[in-house]
Parts: structure tokens; sequence; C-alpha cells
């Protein structure tokens, strides 16, 4: 599968869609704390190694062996420990115009100009002008995310809402 990754200042918008194309096409390469954090969880067979790389197995159909479906949603199994890579898919934040077009894909951050690019195979990209929230909000997230100093998401994943909190009761007698 060919890859064409867009400069940000293409793109308007982007939202998870909860469509699974990113847990199927692509394999999922582990750092060593991300491998021993899902082997100490779930099992060495839930990984895979290849020359010199750690992954995540994939299914027989080819997805990843944590993606679940949910009638419509394909959702993550590993949500609460999320490996790198898949917090930041489908964004590239780099520190070099590594797919050109570096006049679009610079962003300003903390003094530094970074490159941030898009998988265009993403189906939760909305080509256009970029609105204020993803240029100020969902963008600066994947990048506090891609330098570690961010580890929660909130604009970088699928707001399905089914999960909610409990509302914590009180006795009144």
């Amino acid at each position: 599968m060919g890859m064409l990754f867009v400069p940000w200042q293409y793109i308007a918008d982007w939202k998870c869609n909860t469509c699974g194309l990113c847990c199927k096409a692509y394999s999922v390469v582990l750092n060593f704390q991300e491998w021993l954090n899902i082997v100490k969880n779930y099992g060495a067979e839930t990984t895979a190694t290849g020359l010199n790389k750690l992954y995540l197995r994939r299914k027989s159909d080819g997805s990843c062996i944590f993606l679940y479906k949910l009638g419509d949603m394909h959702l993550c199994g590993l949500q609460h420990m999320k490996p790198g890579a898949c917090k930041l898919w489908p964004f590239k934040i780099l520190a070099s115009p590594k797919f050109g077009y570096a006049r679009e894909a610079a962003y300003p951050y903390l003094g530094k100009i970074l490159y941030v690019y898009a998988d265009s195979t993403c189906t939760g990209i909305q080509y256009g002008r970029p609105t204020w929230e993803f240029a100020n909000q969902t963008l600066k997230e994947f990048i506090e995310l891609a330098i570690g100093i961010r580890s929660d998401q909130q604009k970088s994943k699928a707001n399905i809402g089914l999960i909610q909190q409990p509302t914590p009761l009180r006795r009144i007698f």
C-alpha cells in the first residue's frame, strides 16, 4: 500500500470515525517498554518479533489482535495502554520536512518548527483550510503526545461517549 503524507495545512479537521482501517492495514511497532507492559498484562503470544523490531500480533485477517468490533465501530482493547504509534496515527510529527512541502507542513511549537503530516489513507481527515480547533487544540495534543509531555488523549482518539462515569450516589438517611 503506497502512503501519501499530506501537510497539516491542507487539513480542515480530523476526527477518528472508528473505521478500524489503521488497525487493519498497518503493523504496530512497539518500543521495549510498551512490549513489556503488554506481555506482562496479556502474555507474549499477543506480540510478535521481526528484524530487530517488536510488534503487536495480528489476527488471521491481518487486523490487530486488540481490535474489537462493536456494532459499526472498531475499538481498541488497549485504550488504557495504547502504544505510541497508535496514539499518533494518522499523524507524523517530524524534526525535518521528510515528505516535502516544508512551508505547508511547518508547525511552530515552543520556539521550534516541527513538520506535521497526515497519512492520507485515514478516512477521518476532512480536507480544506484548518479550523482553529484543529490547528490549536487537536494538532497541539498530537505534538505533545509525540514529544512525550502528554499521555492522556482527548481530541486524538474517538469520542464515542459509550463509557460514562458512574454517578456517585449519596445515602440520604
